[in-house]
């Protein structure tokens, strides 16, 4: 049998690099997967794998955030101009969307067209949003080739990241954000290369896309400007391509400010700053959140983390990690989860376990290569800075830490484990199959079944608010002359208005008493009986049969927003999703009123 020596990567993670040696070089025998193993053989693997992790979530409920791209989405098919010219009730009272969302329309702009041409089920925009997902995978690993020798291992590590997984099975902006990020850089890091301008011109056009997808991405301006000065260690006449970018923002800008009143780029910028002022946690609670969030979303990177770290370094990081867990047992109080008192004996010990994933994960951004290959140089500081910088946004500039603004970096840190695994020795291993299998397949499929595992769950959760709508319009159906109105917001609201419910509203809501309010206790912005009333009424339950959640202030757990956890999820029982349907008593002629079984 002919005998090879890896010169640049290894077939079966990158095609075609096998080369022959002479009998004198380092060598093994490959099996016959390794020598037949192609790029086509990995993208069609990724794709395959891609499409059976998310397809069984195409007819997952609209859950979250979605509703307001989605209204979006309806506005802009019918005045494409005036993305954000309506109202919504979001908060305790009608307000124009301009003020509430706090996200440019493009992703808005994509559902419209997908609603216009397939419809606007859930199923079919889930579809849909299956392409941005696709993309992030095969881009990185596309990029993950420019950087190691197993891309195969950085896609896999990307798609079997429950940050990803999760917020793939969602209808809002970020991944969509994340596509476009991705193939921008592609396409500057082979402009920077080989000089092709068309390359880096449509990195600049990508760039733009995704600002205006999610404002974060605006730092890939400053990002491949760094990349490219250090790499050439002067400035270069192409950086002017990252000019072009700002003409789109400055326009947006400006429309903006004319159409709304406010510029909504500056406006995002100031909403930001002032909930971070108003937040109480300190710098210290905020980089732990930060940390637990950041290994809970890039699991891979708790799960290798044996093939990361020599054993000594990993003994003192759990240590490290176990001593912050039980200091945080003592000083729960630094994450205002007051609701989550009885379970912090459960919750400090999950946080001791994402902070060690979350220090592996930017471990990796800041340890310095071994391998005699690899170098300190233009693409380690890339993908430092491009982890190390979506951290620190999401940490301590956003207004809440969530995982949708951990998302970014996951792909970094999935590229960055990869040259981690390829700096470990494993592929001067004769057994390199085996050993690739048992140490790094083994975690990055215990990941996975964690990362579905957790999709299912939040899954779960989103589909209760959709049965408790249509249970609630059932229930409520032998009284159809009292106006029904719904407090709370995320996917119930969205069903709930489907069925011709009103969204309550304490300043245009004309109250009057036998109303009937529907008030989730799992929500936000809910205010309880109007100024005047009282609440008298029953319970839905809905039982998730969860055994681990996303968004549950018992379990402290927050993937959404923190301010819910301090951890992205929580494993432990779920109590089910309750829902108060209630009649409004006027306060004067009801003294006694049957309490709330609960307070939103």
């Amino acid at each position: 049998m002919p005998t090879y020596v890896i010169q640049e990567t290894h077939s079966l993670l990158d095609p075609g690099r096998i080369a022959k040696s002479s009998p004198t070089s380092k060598t093994f025998s490959p099996s016959a997967i390794f020598a037949k193993w192609s790029t086509g053989y990995s993208l069609i693997f990724l794709t395959l794998a891609t499409l059976a992790c998310l397809l069984p979530f195409s007819n997952k409920a609209f859950h979250m955030d979605d509703p307001l791209f989605l209204w979006t989405a309806h506005h802009i098919a019918q005045h494409p101009l005036d993305p954000y010219g309506f109202r919504v009730v979001w908060y305790a009272t009608e307000s124009p969307i301009a003020e509430v969302t706090k996200n440019p329309p493009l992703a808005s702009y994509y559902a419209a067209a997908a609603g216009s041409l397939f419809g606007w089920s859930e199923r079919a925009l889930h579809f849909a949003f299956l392409l941005p997902a696709l993309a992030v995978v095969l881009s990185t690993y596309q990029l993950a080739r420019h950087f190691t020798q197993f891309p195969l291992l950085a896609a896999l590590a990307t798609l079997l990241a429950p940050g990803f997984l999760v917020s793939s099975t969602t209808v809002m902006c970020d991944v969509l954000m994340l596509a476009f990020w991705i193939l921008a850089l592609l396409f500057w890091l082979h402009g920077a290369d080989s000089g092709s301008h068309f390359s880096l011109f449509a990195a600049a056009l990508l760039i733009a896309a995704c600002a205006l997808t999610k404002y974060f991405g605006v730092a890939l301006i400053p990002l491949l400007l760094l990349y490219s000065f250090f790499k050439k260690r002067r400035l270069e006449p192409s950086l002017a391509y990252l000019a072009i970018p700002i003409l789109p923002l400055g326009l947006y800008q400006y429309w903006t400010r004319a159409l709304y009143g406010r510029g909504m780029l500056s406006d995002a910028v100031q909403y930001a700053s002032l909930h971070n002022r108003g937040h109480e946690l300190s710098l210290l609670a905020k980089l732990l959140v930060g940390l637990a969030f950041a290994g809970g979303c890039a699991l891979p990177a708790l799960f290798l983390a044996p093939l990361l770290w020599s054993k000594r370094t990993l003994a003192i990081l759990l240590s490290i990690c176990g001593l912050t867990g039980l200091a945080i047992g003592g000083h729960r109080a630094w994450f205002e989860s007051s609701q989550a008192a009885a379970h912090w004996p459960l919750i400090a010990t999950e946080m001791t376990i994402f902070l060690l994933g979350g220090i592996s994960c930017l471990g990796v951004a800041g340890k310095a290569p071994r391998h005699a290959s690899q170098k300190i140089n233009a693409d380690n500081m890339l993908l430092a800075l491009w982890v190390a910088g979506t951290f620190l946004f999401a940490v301590f500039i956003n207004w809440t830490v969530n995982a949708r603004s951990i998302l970014p970096l996951i792909p970094a840190a999935g590229i960055l484990l990869a040259r981690r695994v390829e700096d470990s020795g494993l592929p001067a291993k004769p057994n390199l199959l085996s050993h690739l299998l048992v140490k790094v397949g083994a975690p990055l499929v215990a990941s996975g079944v964690v990362a579905l595992w957790v999709a299912q769950a939040d899954g779960n959760l989103a589909n209760a608010g959709r049965t408790a709508a249509t249970r609630a319009y059932v229930e409520l159906r032998p009284a159809p002359d009292a106006p029904v109105y719904v407090e709370g917001h995320w996917g119930f609201q969205y069903y709930m208005q489907q069925r011709g419910a009103l969204p309550a509203d304490l300043r245009r809501s004309p109250f009057r008493a036998g109303d009937i309010v529907v008030i989730p206790e799992n929500t936000t912005n809910s205010f309880g009986p109007p100024p005047g009333f009282t609440l008298a009424g029953s319970l839905i339950e809905i039982v998730t049969r969860n055994s681990v959640t996303t968004m549950s202030q018992p379990l402290g757990a927050g993937f959404y927003a923190s301010l819910w956890g301090p951890l992205p999820f929580t494993f432990g029982p779920v109590p089910p999703e309750r829902y108060l349907l209630a009649r409004l008593v006027l306060a004067s002629s009801n003294p006694n009123p049957a309490p709330m079984i609960f307070k939103p």
